[in-house]
């Protein structure tokens, strides 16, 4: 099985890393009816709530940009590919000299480090919004929290700090690179961000993760999951962004959608629907 997608953005080569795969039980969508979650997927021809843990690798003007990293060893044998995929594409890790962490949830970030705490990308530089690294150093903001919270936050502060003195923050608008500029997507986490690449004319838009299981929030985008920190917030950030993808007819990608995971998005009664991605 191919790992890794690769396609042309402008003068950037662009590869999307799956990672892994896991399927979502219905009770993680609360507030949403069982027959409401079992009609879209029969409208998807899906049998079952699917997710990919993506990567995403960009070499461009030559740099090399890893952004996300999936979650390693954590989640199941069905993840932890992320070494398989960047030996696909003939990266080294050691080659990476920009890391991009959507945020810091243990899907994205616990690539970046070994078990023991180490950073894998020697050579990178890790950039993470403030308000990110803020939420997740400050232990009192898990006191009391949802069970696994906490143990999410040590690996937060494990990876802030395996990168300590090769951390940089990143602003809503402001460029990590040439032409890689972070977006305030705020809700999910309290850092949430997306970022937009723009090279040759052409652009590709990563939604970080407005969207986790693509056959219910596409086309219902008020459904929520209660990995959302402020369900409400991110339920903004998602109508937003996906009208303002559908208007703009823009490539884009994100944590969770499938392979390819290239996609745009169509305007398709209350919500909406996904088309082939290609620039």
């Amino acid at each position: 099985m191919r790992r890794t997608i690769t396609q042309t953005i402008g003068e950037a080569e662009v590869s999307i890393i799956t990672d892994g795969a896991v399927t979502f039980t219905p009770d993680l969508f609360p507030h949403t009816a069982p027959e409401t979650i079992t009609a879209l997927l029969s409208d998807a021809g899906a049998a079952e709530i699917e997710t990919n843990f993506n990567a995403v690798l960009i070499r461009h003007s030559g740099r090399v940009i890893l952004a996300d990293a999936g979650p390693r060893d954590l989640f199941g044998p069905g993840c932890g590919f992320l070494g398989e995929g960047l030996a696909e594409l003939g990266v080294a890790p050691d080659q990476v000299d920009t890391l991009v962490a959507t945020h810091l949830h243990p899907d994205h970030v616990a690539g970046m480090i070994t078990p023991d705490g180490a950073a894998v990308f020697t050579n990178a530089t890790l950039f993470v919004t403030d308000a990110e690294r803020a939420f997740w150093s400050d232990d009192t903001n898990f006191s009391g929290a949802l069970s696994g919270a906490a143990d999410w936050a040590k690996l937060a502060q494990s990876v802030l700090a395996a990168y300590g003195d090769r951390l940089e923050t990143l602003a809503d608008g402001q460029e990590a690179v040439a032409g890689l500029s972070g977006m305030a997507l705020p809700g999910h986490t309290p850092g949430h961000f997306g970022w937009r690449l723009d090279s040759g004319g052409h652009s590709l838009v990563h939604v970080g993760d407005i969207v986790h299981a693509p056959a219910l929030q596409v086309p219902n985008p008020e459904i929520g999951i209660s990995f959302d920190i402020d369900m409400d917030q991110a339920r903004s950030t998602r109508k937003r962004l996906l009208d303002q993808l559908a208007s703009d007819a823009t490539v884009f990608t994100g944590g969770h959608f499938l392979q390819p995971a290239f996609n745009k998005v169509e305007r398709a009664k209350d919500g909406y629907r996904l088309a082939p991605g290609r620039g």
